[in-house]
This record gives C-alpha cells, structure tokens and sequence, in this order.
C-alpha cells in the first residue's frame, strides 16, 4: 500500500491516554495527537480543506499564490498543499511566533512578511491588513482567511469530529480546544454534539485574549486585551468561525501554567508538543477539578502541534527563565 501524495496522510490521528499528569481523576482523558499530521498540526485539515474548496469554486487558477495570515501552523498546511498542487504562498505573520515556524515556511518555499503585534487589528501594519493588501494587489491570488472561511469549520465537522467519535466508540462525554480562530472547537463540537447533545464542549482561552469575557457576558471589551506569549490560542477579535453557541464553558490559562504543563507533557507523557496542547491540557484539568468529572466520562483533548516549532522558546531554559516561567523544581 502507498499514498499518491503527502496530503493523503492527513488525519485519523491517534488518541492517546494521558496517565501521569491525569492521575488524580477516575475518568478517561484522552489527547488527540495532531503532530501525526504531515505538517506536525491541525491546521493540515484546514490548509487543504481550503484549497480544495477556493479550487471548486473557481477562487484560484493554476499558478496562482496563496496569500495569508497565521501565526505558523495554518500557513504550512497552506504550504504542503500549495507545493503538491503548484501554487506559490505568501504568509504574513506577528513578531512573536517562534523563529523555527517562520524558517518551516521557508524551507517549504513560501516568502514570509513579519508583522508587529502590538497593532490594533485593522491598523495598515497588522498581519490582518497587509494580507488583505497583498491579495488585492497580487493577480491570481486567494486569500482563504481562516477567521471567518467556512471551510475552516466544515474540515472540523467533516474530519476531527467523526474521528473522536468513532475512536471512543460514542463515549465521549467532554471535548477540549483551544480557542484560536474557531474552526477547530466548534466544527468538532457541532458534529459531536449531533451525536450526543450532553456532550460537554469546553473552549481554552489564553489570558489577554477577548473570548472568554466575550463567552460570559456578550460584549467585547477591549480592555480585556494584552499582550501574551502563547501561540495560537485567544484573539483580539471575533472569527465568524467561533460559534459561542456550541460551546459550554471557557477556561482562560496564563503563559506560565501553560508552558509548564507543555514542559510536563514532554517528561512525562513523552508527549513532545506545542504551548497551546500544554494550555489545553491545563485547562482541561482546571475544567474537570471543578465539575463532575467521574469514573464513566471520557475526555478528549485537541493538541494542535509539536514542539518542534518552540525549541527556542518554551523547551529552551534560558528563555523560561528569563520571563520568569520555569518551575521552581527546574
């Protein structure tokens, strides 16, 4: 047996039970491993889903380019695709993603423009604005904009949720996701919860992000938002792709818990992965602390990518002690 390309191996990754850093609860928690994708994330579910859809549609030609905004994940689904089906990529990203993303982009051919993050969302300079410009500008181009592209959500429902529901054999009682741009939690949690509507969805949300003051009251409050360092979870806006709707609770986590949990993954599970699974895991924990959570539920957890992209960062020493995250047994 062989696949006709890189693209055919996306999905149907494993789960994988958490022991040690899950010891103290009587249920099952499960993690979906999603660095067994051939671009090591999640976003390969979207990058193609996509593409395939702009193609359908008629919204990009052969030869084309590939225009969009990421903070390194869904740019490489984007990329893998691209390079299979002959397009060029153009990714704008902020300053704070780690250099080993940006450089991944690169090695798969794609230019990458870096963007500050300190800017409000339509401010000329932010990684929003200036993909939105290029794609005017460039001919040939698409922007598949993942915040509120429908195909986002629709990979989700079509892909993660059958497979979480096939794996634990209907079991599934709670779901746990990082909230990014939305496609991920909600297109899961909309297909599971057809199946079974007291399945639990909770939503991880990192501090200084807007979601979960937004999940709890309805209102966007700027005054919520500050800069952090976790990648790839929280916004600073309101993605048509978060449907509130399917959601049960939020649980916010800061950058140190989050990067400690990482770190704890790693040397404990050896479970080698990225700063948002250590926030969702963390989150997940908080959740079923302070809810019944017994010996009959199953809980599944997203984790969205490696840690091959944050060697520099959250598995580098000097870096966690130097904003203070390292554990006071490190």
């Amino acid at each position: 047996m062989y696949y006709n390309s890189i693209l055919d191996t996306i999905g149907n990754t494993p789960l994988v039970k958490l022991n040690k850093v899950a010891k103290e609860f009587e249920g099952t928690i499960l993690a979906k491993v999603e660095y067994f994708n051939p671009g090591q994330s999640v976003k390969d579910r979207i990058g193609l889903k996509m593409i395939e859809d702009a193609e359908e549609q008629g919204l990009i030609e052969p030869g084309g380019t590939i225009i969009e905004g990421t903070s390194g994940n869904t740019g490489m689904g984007l990329a893998l695709a691209a390079t299979i089906k002959g397009y060029d990529c153009i990714f704008t990203t902020t300053d704070k993603q780690s250099k080993s993303k940006i450089d991944l982009l690169r090695a798969l051919g794609a230019e990458v423009k870096i963007c500050p993050t300190d800017v409000e969302p339509d401010d000329p300079q932010s990684y929003y604005s200036v993909a939105k410009r290029l794609s005017k500008e460039i001919p040939n181009s698409y922007y598949p904009n993942q915040y509120d592209n429908p195909s986002n959500t629709q990979a989700h429902y079509e892909t993660t949720g059958p497979e979480i529901w096939e794996q634990t054999e209907g079991n599934v009682t709670h779901y746990v996701a990082g909230m990014g741009t939305g496609g991920t939690v909600s297109g899961t949690s909309k297909y599971l919860k057809e199946q079974n509507a007291d399945i639990k969805t909770i939503g991880v949300d990192s501090e200084g992000s807007v979601y979960k003051h937004y999940f709890e009251t309805g209102e966007f409050d700027k005054d919520e938002i500050h800069p952090y360092l976790t990648e790839g979870i929280g916004e600073d806006i309101i993605p048509e792709n978060m449907d509130f709707d399917l959601l049960d609770e939020v649980v916010q986590v800061n950058d140190k818990n989050a990067f400690q949990m990482t770190r704890k993954l790693a040397k404990k599970e050896g479970l080698f992965v990225g700063g948002s699974c250590g926030a969702a895991v963390y989150g997940a924990l908080e959740y079923a602390r302070n809810n019944d959570f017994g010996e009959d539920d199953v809980m599944v957890i997203i984790l969205p990518d490696s840690g091959t992209r944050y060697v520099s960062k959250i598995y580098n020493d000097e870096w966690m002690d130097k904003h203070g995250f390292l554990d006071s047994s490190e």
